[in-house]
Formats: C-alpha cells, structure tokens, sequence
C-alpha cells in the first residue's frame, strides 16, 4: 500500500488559503490533507491530478441518478435560458406541475388528498413541517423521534435529531424530542426474529400511554403532550437501517389511537434510492407528512418541500405566508425535478434499482463469508449497508473503517489495470457502518468494481 498523500504544490496553495479564509463550521474534514476535486461523471469524480475515483455515496444520496446527468443537465440549461429566476411570490409552471405531480401519486398510492409546499432543502423541509404539525396541533412542540435518527442541523431539525452533539453547544428553541429506541435488529436482543423485535420495539413504546403516570398521555381528555413522531423509514446517517416490514404499520396504529402525526423524513431514501419513490411506501402505512429534499434536482439546486395531507395544509388553516424563502420553489429546481420524473416514469425504475440492489447485496454477502471483520450486510434497493466490527464479527470497528475511508482515497488502488480510489461514506450509531448509496444508473460492471475495490480494502485492513 502506498504512503500517506501528498498535496501538489497547487492544491496546497488553495488549502493554505482555505485554512485560513472557510469556516470548517460548514465542511467535515475526514481526510488530511482533504481532496480537491475538479469533475465529475456518472458514478466518477476525479482530483486534481486527475486521478479518478468511484463513488459510492453520491453527495449522501442526493445525486442518485449519476452525476452531470445530461437529460437533468439539459433540463436546468434549457430553463435558465426561458425563466431563470422570479420571485416565490409569483407563480410558475413548473411549480404547479411539480406538486401536482407529487400530489396526484400520493392520492393514488395512499388515498389521501394533500398539498406540496417547497423551500431550499431538507433542513429546512423539516422546519417547515414543524410548523405544520405545530399549527395543527394547537402549538404543541414535544415530538417522538428515533434512536439513530437524523433530520438536519437546523435549531428545530437538531432538536429532533438524536445526536446530542448537534445540540451541545446551542441549546434548544422550541422543539424537544423523546428519542424512542429504533428495531436495529443486528445489535437487539438475541433470541428474537426480526419481525418479533420489531414488535416488542412498538410495544414498549405503546407501554408510554397506558397510564398518565408514564408522562406522554392523558386518558382523562384522551391527548397526548406530543404533537408527531418523525421517522426516517430507513435510517440514514444512523447507518441505513432497515427495519422489520410489519413495524412501521404498527407503530402507525399506536399513533393514530392516540392522535399523533407521522411526519416521514424521505431526504436521504426518497427518489428511488430504495426502488419506490418513497421508502415508507415499502411499510403499507399512509402518512400524514412526507419531507424530501436531496436528489429531486439531482443535487443541482437546493429545492426540497413537504407533502401534507389537505386538512394540514389547507390554505385556511395553513395560509400564505406562513413560511417563506426567497429561492422555494425557484423555477431552475422545479425544471429538474419535473424531468427526473419524467425521466423515471419512462422505464419500470423501481424494478431496475431493486434488481441492481440485488446483485449489489449478493456481492456484500460473499465478502462477508470471506472477511470476518464485516459484522453485517443488509440492503433495500440500492441503500445498502456494511458494518465493520472487531474480529468477533460484532464489536464495533471505528479504527478499521476510519482506516479503509482513507485508503480508498489514496486513489492508488488497481482493477484491471485502471488506478482507481474509492469514496465511502460512514455512517451508524458507532461510526463503523458503510453506508452505500451508489448512483441508480450504476451499471452491473461498475458494481463489481466496487465490490473488487472493497475487497482489497478489506484485504488491507485485515493485514495491517
């Protein structure tokens, strides 16, 4: 294996003045010395040496149909030259078409009548969903949210986000959250099928309103102190964890006996990434609100929304002006976002993803035979998982993987006779999971190239 990278003298300048002049408060340095990357293609980044790497996060999912798409590239470049920009107090075509477009498949998929309301992205998706649930629920600002859970790094979204760190230093302002334990069936107790954890998991959280004296409910006027549960259907920096498929249908029953909303964060799972437009759809449960934001322009403009179902987000009861961005629902994002629709009706997408998954997931599983360190693979669509462990196959890893994210960027890894790296994104309570979000378009030969490209850091991490 090689020495640890150099920076050329160029890049050095601009990381000399980056250290100096960028706020890390925006940025996560994993890497010394961090890359600088200068373009992008399909399922590729390349330096600025030129060295090419193969992506298997895609921007966190919000990429998921290949970077520099050219039919969603065509899309933002024929809008900016007809309607580039106008102000969100007036009306486009492209935004009425984009949320009728949502609307009408969620009444076909989950029989309910809603509205779509858009902003800049998810973090800010979510707050807007917050004022929705709060509006609605008579101002209540306590949620339920997962173990594991992430929903942004807002005020309101780190309220109910479950890492304490993203809270330490700000506090709280308004929101609160009662982080309930998530079916992480690899790491429960043993001795129950996952269905059966996924039970016990909705049980103990039942428990919280048999009496008032569990502090959630009073039976007396039959109300709970808690207004929504947010949910990530597949948790996504906690690691992409799948539950069991009767879970969320019965959680949903719990809430609905005690008048609370769920509220659906779809920001890193949505658009296909599990092979249905939305990954709550694989859980037969019909939402109250649907958050998304990330790959429906692609990641080439920050257009995110809600969907809410009508009595929510009614004009009368929801009216104008109730949030506002300058750049929500800017005509350059609804553009893209219409063609990445029209793009995925077109061909049975959802089977294609499921298919690629499938292969993807075979391949994990066989280097999982072969290296013990790999604890646990799992995978829905193409959001697949690895968890890296000790050599007991189950103690968490940091150390190895941290390890292997830094080999893969040396970009000095050989597959046929092409120098390749690998970009891996870390995930999971421990920070030990691969979390694997390839690009949707991702052809079955790239696949086996990374497979083959984790196989050798395996290969490198189990020798060192």
């Amino acid at each position: 294996m090689s020495d640890i990278r150099i920076a050329t003298a160029e890049d050095q300048v601009l990381l000399d003045k980056e250290a100096k002049y960028c706020s890390y408060g925006d940025t996560v340095h994993y890497i010394d010395p961090p890359r600088i990357f200068s373009r992008c293609e399909g399922s590729y980044v390349w330096d600025t040496e030129d060295q090419a790497y193969l992506d298997l996060q895609m921007w966190y999912s919000a990429v998921n149909f290949g970077y520099a798409n050219p039919r969603l590239n065509n899309a933002l470049k024929q809008q900016i030259d007809t309607l580039p920009q106008i102000a969100s107090q007036y009306l486009h075509k492209g935004k009425i078409e984009l949320s009728e477009m949502i609307a009408v498949d969620a009444k076909r998929k989950f029989g309910l009548d809603g509205r779509v309301h858009f902003n800049v992205g998810g973090s800010q998706s979510i707050e807007d969903s917050l004022k929705v649930v709060r509006n609605a629920t008579n101002g209540k600002s306590l949620m339920f949210a997962f173990e594991g859970g992430y929903h942004g790094r807002t005020l309101g979204a780190s309220s109910i986000t479950s890492s304490y760190r993203y809270r330490r230093r700000y506090g709280h302002f308004g929101e609160r959250a009662n982080f309930i334990p998530f079916p992480y069936h690899f790491r429960g107790p043993k001795g129950m099928t996952k269905e059966e954890y996924g039970s016990h998991c909705v049980q103990q959280f039942a428990r919280l309103f048999e009496t008032e004296y569990n502090g959630v409910w009073d039976p007396k006027v039959g109300q709970s102190e808690y207004a929504a549960f947010y949910v990530e259907p597949i948790q996504g920096t906690g690691g992409y964890v799948i539950p069991p498929m009767n879970f969320y249908s019965e959680l949903k029953h719990v809430l609905d006996q005690h008048g609370i909303l769920m509220v659906v964060d779809e920001i890193q799972m949505g658009f296909w990434r599990t092979g249905k437009l939305w990954s709550i759809e694989h859980f037969d449960v019909k939402p109250d609100v649907i958050v998304f934001g990330k790959a429906l322009t692609n990641g080439l403009n920050p257009l995110g929304g809600i969907w809410a179902k009508e009595e929510l987000i009614n004009p009368k009861i929801f009216p104008p002006g109730s949030t506002h961005s300058t750049f929500a629902s800017n005509p350059l994002g609804t553009a893209v976002g219409l063609e990445m629709f029209k793009m995925t009706s077109e061909v049975d997408y959802g089977a294609m993803v499921m298919a690629k998954g499938k292969y993807f997931l075979a391949g994990l599983q066989e280097l999982q035979k072969r290296f013990p360190i790999i604890g646990d693979v799992d995978g829905l669509g193409l959001a697949l998982r690895c968890e890296i462990c000790g050599p007991d196959g189950f103690t968490p890893d940091k150390a190895t993987l941290d390890y292997m994210v830094e080999e893969g960027m040396k970009g000095d890894m050989v597959v046929d006779g092409q120098k390749l790296g690998l970009i891996l994104d870390v995930g999971g309570y421990y920070k030990n999971v691969i979390t694997l979000a390839p690009s949707l378009e991702i052809s079955y030969p790239e696949i086996d190239l990374g497979l083959k490209l984790l196989e050798q850091l395996l290969v490198r991490a189990t020798k060192r």
